[in-house]
């Protein structure tokens, strides 16, 4: 299987995702993206960073990039997308996936481990993982809060699309434990096939064994 890591102008963790998953032993490669995806693509990473400098909105720019149209085709055809923060925006920006990411409530960058409920296990996503089972991976993120509207997020909830949401250690879902104020504590959700993904947690940063531990391996492992 071969990855494409889709790098934009503002891209910064698209060597990360890239090296995570070497280190797993899986082949992937940083592609430009006004150079479209390779022939042998099988699964794509939208990586984050600060594509355009966030203008318009954080993802609105790169949205428009003519890859998204590869990247929504290939999608179509059960290929592993996921965008991880930046490429979460881009990823909702694009319409791969539903609601939208904007200013945390806070109003300031923040940068910190956080702990997530993983809400399915029998997603590719999440088959490394157990069904309530608690992750720790980091955020740096400062438009991460999730917004949908109740109707849309209750469809959401009712086809089991929520993969994630911000807990405390014990697993509990609080206001306490909510980093940006997403609506319903979700830090990451299903596009209609459960082969696409976005997410505001870094996995890739939570891979390598002597980095920030190695919680965020099974939502990599997806790839294999």
């Amino acid at each position: 299987m071969t990855v494409a890591i889709v790098r934009f102008g503002g891209s910064n963790c698209d060597r990360d995702a890239e090296r995570a998953l070497s280190h797993l032993g899986i082949d992937a490669e940083i592609v430009w993206h006004e150079d479209g995806l390779p022939p042998d693509t099988d699964g794509v990473v939208l990586p984050g960073g600060f594509s355009y400098g966030d203008y318009l909105r954080a993802g609105a720019m790169a949205a428009h990039s003519p890859i998204l149209s590869a990247v929504e085709s290939v999608a179509a055809d059960g290929v592993p997308v996921l965008g991880i923060c930046n490429g979460a925006q881009i990823g909702c920006e694009a319409g791969l996936t539903e609601g939208a990411f904007t200013t945390n409530e806070s109003a300031r960058f923040q940068c910190e481990h956080v702990h997530l409920r993983v809400e399915r296990a029998d997603t590719p996503w999440t088959a490394a993982y157990e069904e309530g089972q608690v992750i720790e991976i980091p955020i740096a993120h400062g438009e991460g809060r999730y917004e949908i509207d109740a109707d849309r997020l209750a469809e959401l909830e009712a086809g089991d699309r929520v993969l994630f949401r911000y807990c405390d250690a014990d697993g509990a879902v609080t206001e306490a434990a909510n980093p940006n104020g997403s609506r319903g504590n979700v830090a990451g959700v299903l596009g209609e096939r459960e082969s696409v993904a976005v997410m505001m947690p870094h996995p890739e940063r939570a891979t390598l064994p002597h980095v920030d531990g190695t919680d965020g391996r099974g939502v990599l492992r997806a790839f294999e």
